[in-house]
C-alpha cells in the first residue's frame, strides 16, 4: 500500500505548488502582528488636565493662562497637574484672585487634551489618570482572545473555518497546519522560518503604518482590510490530501494530488494513485500520559515553564515599547527587525550547539537583560532601548528554539497534545503580560524584575532536560526508559547508520529528522 507521503516525493515535496500555497498561508502573519500590538499606538500618552471650564461662568474674559493659574495646582518640577484640580466653589471671580483655592480633588469634568494631534483611543476615551489602567486591561483581554481562538480554532484546519476565523486573529492556527501537510519534512524548516520572518515583517510594517496614520480607526483598517482578501482564497486554498485520505474521501485526496502533480509539472507513476487506500488510525496518546509516567512529567513541566516564561519576558518587552524613552516608531521598527536575524541565525545556532544549551542560554540571556534594565536611569534611553533590543533577539531566538526542542522531546503519539499544552501556558502568559505592567505604579522598576526573573529561573531549569540533537524522534510514551536513555540509544545507532530491531537485526537505514 503506498501512502500520501509517497505520492508527495513523487509530485514534488517543494515545487511550485507547496510554495504558491506556503506564500498564501504568510499574508495572514503579516496582520495577526499589526493586531497584537497596534493598540501601543493607539493610545499614545498625551498631555493633558482637568477640564475646568466652571470657572468661565465668572470670568468670560479669561485667558487660557489665566484659567489653568488660577484652577490646577502644579507639581514638583512646576507642571500643571494632570489627574486633579483645585474644587469648584461659588465666589466672584475678584474672591478667587485674591484668595486663591486649596481644596483640590480629581477631575469631575473630563479632561482636556491641548495637542493638535488627531483623535486616538485615549483621547476618545479619556484614558488617562484612574482609568489608564483600561489600556494594559484591554491588551489583556485580547491575550485572552487569543488563547481562546487557540483552544476553538486549533483543531480546525478547515477552509471553512477561514470564514468563522476572520474577525479573531489566531488565523494562522487553521492555514499553516494545511500548508505543512504538502512539504516534505527536509523542507518544514524553511516554511516555519518564512512564517517567524513574516511575523516581524508585521511589526515593522505596524511601526510605518502608525507613524503615518495618526488617527486610530483608519489605521484599524488600514490594517486590518488585507486579511479580508483572503475571502478571495478560500476557493483556491486546497485541502490536505493526507486530511482528506483520513475522511476517506479517496476521489477528492486523488484529485487535489493530480492537481499538485500538474502545478509542479511532474508525472505520477501510472497506478500509484489507486494504490491509495485510507489510513488506518494509529492509538495515540492521551493527555493524562504528559502527567502518568515520571519522565514526560518533567519534560511536560519544565517545557511548559520555558514556553511561559518566554511568552512572558517577550510580551513584556513588546508591550513596552512606549516606556523606553525613545521614538516608539523607531524602536517598534528595530523590535521587527531584530527578530529576522533572530529567527535565521536560530537555525545555524542549533546546529552547532544542539538544543538544550541554545534554549537555557537565550533564556536567561532575555531575564538578564530586563534585570539590567531596572538599574538603567531614565535619562539613558538610548541605553534602555539597546538593551531591550537584545532581550528581544534572545527570546525570539529561544522561542523557535522551543518549537524544535519540543516535538523532538515528546513522542510522536503525544506530541501534538504536549506542543498544544505548551502553546497554551505561553498564551497564558500573554494574557498576565499587561497585567505585570500595572504594577508599574507602584515603582517603574516592579514589572522589568519580575519580566527578567521569570526567564532566568525557566532557562535554569532546562539544564535538567535531555539533549536532542542528532537522535532519532521517540514514537511511543518509552515506558520502560527515560528521555536520556532513548536519546542515548538513538544516538548510539545513528553513529552505525542503523537502528537496531529486536533480535539485533538490522531493521531499516536510520534517518535523521528534525521538526522546525
Amino acid at each position: 500500500m503506498s501512502g500520501v507521503g509517497e505520492i508527495l516525493k513523487a509530485i514534488g515535496d517543494f515545487g511550485p505548488f507547496q510554495k504558491c500555497l506556503v506564500l498564501l498561508t504568510l499574508i495572514p502573519c503579516l496582520s495577526v502582528a499589526f493586531h497584537q500590538f497596534c493598540q501601543l499606538f493607539m493610545v499614545v500618552n498625551v498631555p493633558h488636565h482637568c477640564d475646568t471650564s466652571w470657572i468661565l461662568t465668572v470670568g468670560p474674559n479669561l485667558t487660557q493662562e489665566e484659567q489653568l493659574n488660577l484652577t490646577l495646582p502644579r507639581d514638583a518640577n512646576g507642571e500643571y497637574e494632570q489627574c486633579s484640580m483645585y474644587s469648584p466653589v461659588d465666589w466672584d471671580l475678584d474672591s478667587i484672585v485674591e484668595y486663591g483655592l486649596n481644596s483640590t480633588q480629581k477631575c469631575s469634568s473630563g479632561w482636556v487634551y491641548p495637542s493638535a494631534e488627531p483623535p486616538s483611543l485615549l483621547t476618545e476615551f479619556d484614558l488617562v489618570c484612574d482609568r489608564k489602567d483600561l489600556n494594559d486591561i484591554g491588551q489583556s483581554i485580547y491575550m485572552a482572545g487569543l488563547f481562546l481562538g487557540s483552544m476553538i480554532f486549533g483543531p480546525l484546519s478547515d477552509r471553512a473555518c477561514l470564514v468563522l476565523e476572520l474577525p479573531l486573529c489566531p488565523i494562522s492556527m487553521c492555514t499553516w497546519p494545511s500548508a505543512t501537510e504538502w512539504i516534505g519534512v527536509s523542507s518544514r524548516p524553511k516554511a516555519v522560518l518564512g512564517s517567524h520572518c513574516c511575523f516581524a515583517i508585521g511589526q515593522m510594517i505596524l511601526a510605518g503604518l502608525s507613524y503615518g496614520i495618526r488617527n486610530w480607526r483608519l489605521l484599524e483598517i488600514a490594517g486590518s482590510a488585507p486579511i479580508f482578501s483572503f475571502f478571495f482564497f478560500i476557493g483556491v486554498l486546497p485541502e490536505s490530501a493526507r486530511w482528506l485520505v483520513t475522511k476517506g474521501r479517496m476521489e477528492e485526496a486523488k484529485k487535489v494530488l493530480q492537481k499538485a502533480a500538474a502545478t509542479n509539472k511532474r508525472s505520477l507513476p501510472a497506478g500509484l494513485l489507486e494504490q491509495l487506500k485510507p489510513e488506518k488510525k494509529i492509538k495515540s496518546g492521551s493527555f493524562l500520559d504528559l502527567f502518568r509516567k515520571k519522565h514526560l512529567r518533567k519534560v511536560t513541566l519544565i517545557m511548559s515553564c520555558a514556553w511561559f516564561v518566554n511568552s512572558f519576558v517577550y510580551y513584556g518587552l513588546s508591550l513596552n515599547v512606549t516606556n523606553f524613552g525613545l521614538d516608539i516608531y523607531l524602536t517598534q521598527l528595530a523590535f521587527g527587525a531584530v527578530e529576522i536575524p533572530a529567527r535565521v541565525g536560530c537555525i545555524f545556532i542549533l546546529q552547532w550547539f544542539g538544543r538544550r544549551k541554545p534554549q537555557t542560554v537565550l533564556l536567561v540571556l532575555s531575564g538578564l537583560v530586563c534585570l539590567i534594565i531596572t538599574g538603567i536611569p531614565e535619562d539613558q534611553p538610548v541605553a534602555t532601548t539597546v538593551l531591550a533590543t537584545i532581550g528581544k533577539f534572545a527570546s525570539s531566538a529561544s522561542f523557535s528554539t522551543s518549537f524544535v526542542y519540543t516535538a523532538e522531546l515528546f513522542p510522536t503519539v503525544i506530541r501534538q497534545t504536549g506542543v498544544g499544552l505548551c502553546s497554551m501556558s505561553a498564551r497564558v502568559a500573554g494574557i498576565l503580560a499587561p497585567l505585570v505592567r500595572l504594577l508599574g505604579q507602584y515603582h517603574p522598576a516592579i514589572p522589568m524584575a519580575i519580566f527578567g526573573g521569570a526567564p532566568v529561573l525557566g532557562g535554569l531549569l532546562c539544564v535538567l532536560l535531555p539533549e536532542t540533537r542528532g537522535t532519532d524522534l521517540q514514537d511511543d510514551t518509552g515506558d520502560n526508559q527515560t528521555p536520556t536513555e532513548v536519546c542515548e540509544n538513538a544516538t548510539s545507532s545513528s553513529e552505525n547508520g542503523q537502528v537496531k530491531g529486536k533480535g539485533g537485526g538490522q531493521v531499516n537505514e536510520y534517518t535523521k529528522t528534525t521538526y522546525f
